[in-house]
């Protein structure tokens, strides 16, 4: 006999309620693992593993929802969200990630998606997540809904405003970016500048900010949600 909470599972839904899902991620044997684990709980019409893939299988196949990898060498899930954003509305994007950074998971709801959860959710957790996210509504793993609530109720003070106004614009862009969790590589990348500009600017952020390495730069951009100052 089925339990209660059993009976409430995807799997335990019609079919014909299934939603059509795309996984994109870089990996290609954990794509093959969410189809084989979600199979049975949801239609997945198709996988992707670079931005480019996952921007021409969305549009082509229209899936109720993607589910979506954060950092992937070529942009990462914020970036297959702006690309869509505008072609196909409808489509709702669900985080699935290894990070648990919270500048990762504001990054990617700023950016439109319903929910972010992380690679140790179980398969049956992650299919009822996924139909939540087909119907309308937004899911979290239980320790990151708070980040979220903190990013769009928090304003620097003047202390912190203080600390921000000393960078560049461009300054306040990388540290944005190093905030949420982007490598030197892959913010020369989406800024559009060379690793060594991005060095340059982190080492003048150190020395503005009297910190000592990327660790401490991150840990001061997290404790202060640098990610949700100046619509960033």
């Amino acid at each position: 006999m089925r339990s209660a909470a059993e009976a409430d599972l995807p799997g335990a839904r019609e079919a014909s309620a299934q939603p059509r899902v795309v996984v994109v991620d870089d990996h290609g044997l954990f794509r093959a693992g969410v189809r084989a684990e979600l199979g049975n709980h949801v239609d997945v019409v198709g996988d992707a593993g670079t931005v480019d893939e996952a921007v021409e299988l969305i549009l082509a196949q229209q899936p109720d929802v993607v589910l979506l990898d954060v950092h992937m060498p070529d942009g990462g899930g914020v970036e297959v969200i702006r690309r869509i954003a505008g072609k196909a509305p409808e489509v709702r994007f669900l985080a699935l990630s290894v990070s648990d950074a919270a500048g990762d998971v504001i990054s990617v709801i700023r950016a439109g998606a319903r929910g972010y959860v992380t690679k140790t959710i179980s398969a049956e957790e992650l299919a009822d997540a996924v139909h939540r996210v087909a119907e309308g509504d937004a899911v979290f793993s239980p320790r990151l809904a708070g980040f979220v609530l903190d990013a769009f109720t928090h304003k620097p003070d003047s202390s912190e405003q203080a600390e921000l106004d000393q960078l560049t614009a461009r300054e306040r862009e990388v540290l944005r970016h190093i905030a949420r969790g982007y490598m030197y590589k892959e913010i020369a990348q989406r800024l559009g500048i060379s690793v060594k500009t991005v060095e340059a600017h982190v080492s003048a952020v150190l020395r503005k900010l009297q910190l000592s390495s990327r660790h401490e730069l991150s840990r001061w951009a997290v404790q202060r949600r640098i990610v949700s100052f100046d619509g960033g």
